[in-house]
């Protein structure tokens, strides 16, 4: 079984920045597909970032050059830094984890039904 908590949620401004971690239990990081997700009032859930293995990352379109996702494997925990923050960022993120060692692009799935493991999540708010 893998855990998986996140934290650095919080409120910012507009242009403002926010780094998330998800620490990772149960299994070493370095054997995961690990991503990022978010979920708007409202909406489904979305994938942001996943990252692979060997540390290979993909982005969805409405976030590439702005956020940059990583993971220290020493720490077993995963990294989302988001700058530039627009309020359409605002939302629930969540990580999850694919038991998976992997590399390549279609290691890095954005859907959120190929992710078996999951956080709880965290609240990004981003205000005008």
């Amino acid at each position: 079984q893998v855990q998986l908590v996140e934290s650095g949620g919080g409120s910012v401004q507009a242009g403002g920045s926010l780094r998330l971690s998800c620490a990772a239990s149960g299994y070493i990081i370095s054997r995961l597909v690990v991503g990022w997700f978010r979920q708007a009032p409202g909406k489904g859930r979305e994938g942001v970032a996943v990252i692979d293995s060997v540390g290979t990352a993909s982005y969805a379109d409405s976030v590439k050059g702005r956020f940059t996702v990583s993971k220290d494997n020493a720490k077993n925990t995963l990294y989302l830094q988001m700058n530039s923050l627009k309020p359409e960022d605002t939302g629930q993120y969540y990580c999850a984890a694919i038991v998976r060692y992997c590399d390549g692009p279609w290691c890095r799935p954005l859907r959120e039904d190929e992710y078996p493991y999951w956080g709880q999540g965290t609240q990004v708010t981003v205000s005008s």
